[in-house]
């Protein structure tokens, strides 16, 4: 088993900037979708311009950077079910040959047979540790709460779901069964533990109801960045389906990346003007008056 099983050799700089310029449009087009609708529901508040435009500007930071975390969120959870199944590929090649390849490999996938159940869990533990690697030191999210933030988390476990069960509908010799039943159970004990009442889970699922935007608009794109990689044959179908969308998860990634430290997306929401520098220029007005009449009194 080879590298060249999960690599495109014919995907060379020229492609990869082409995708990552296709990338960066698909999430601007996202970004953009996500603020008209910020727009449209501001606009219909009853309140003055000023605490509309106020708003506007945090609603949308807020929900951009949700859709950002979906997709830092995604692509952790996507990475270690990659591995997991890129270590399942490995183990199943290498059993068929029955062949001796090296000591330390046949400690490795003797260690897979007896626990690979374990190591999954280790595994998805990883990408938890990554979300929040990710989340703080590349991308740093601020204009999200802790909350809004697991939420967006368990709707990441959801998405990667239905990314598996697509890909096991259309079969790439690849078992996803374990990693969406591990990922089930996750959100089973999300939302039922022990001292949870009736109340606290109809909560959690209306919070994840009102997030349901980004898993749409995160499936939508990921699935349109699939089918033009694949069209392109950027993406191989002989390098496993699984591996092509975690590829676009990074380009993905890479575009937020770029968006987020280039502060492109002060062009669509820009901050509104405080009220405290009218307050300010009163009193420079005022402060003035009374110098005028310092100095006329004196001239008197």
């Amino acid at each position: 088993m080879t590298i060249d099983a999960y690599i495109n050799p014919d995907f060379g700089w020229k492609e990869k900037l082409i995708f990552l310029l296709v990338t960066l449009l698909g999430v601007v087009i996202c970004i953009l979708l996500i603020t008209t609708a910020v727009a449209i529901s501001v606009s219909l508040m009853k309140a003055e311009s000023f605490k509309k435009k106020k708003e506007f500007y945090e609603r949308a930071h807020n929900r951009v950077q949700l859709f950002y975390e979906m997709i830092i969120s995604g692509t952790s959870v996507l990475s270690f079910s990659c591995a997991y199944v890129i270590i399942n590929h490995i183990y199943a090649k290498a059993k068929d040959l029955g062949e001796t390849v090296s000591p330390g490999l046949d400690a490795f996938l003797n260690l897979w047979s007896q626990g690979k159940d374990f190591i999954l869990l280790l595994l998805i533990c990883l990408s938890c540790f990554l979300t929040s690697l990710l989340d703080r030191l590349v991308i740093p999210l601020k204009k999200a709460d802790r909350s809004e933030k697991a939420c967006v988390r368990m709707l990441a476990m959801f998405y990667c779901i239905l990314i598996l069960i697509r890909l096991n509908n259309i079969g790439d010799e690849s078992e996803y069964s374990p990693v969406m039943i591990y990922y089930l159970g996750l959100i089973v004990g999300r939302f039922v533990y022990f001292d949870a009442s009736l109340r606290d889970f109809l909560q959690a699922l209306w919070n994840m109801f009102k997030k349901i935007y980004l898993l749409i608009l995160g499936l939508a794109l990921t699935g349109l960045l699939c089918l033009f990689g694949f069209r392109m044959e950027y993406l191989l179908e002989k390098n496993y389906y699984i591996v092509g969308a975690f590829y676009t998860h990074l380009f993905m990634l890479t575009a937020v990346f770029i968006l987020h430290h280039s502060h492109i997306l002060s062009l669509f929401i820009r901050k509104p003007k405080d009220e405290v520098d009218e307050e300010e220029y009163d009193y420079d007005e005022d402060e003035y008056d009374e110098e005028e009449y310092d100095e006329t009194v004196q001239d008197l």
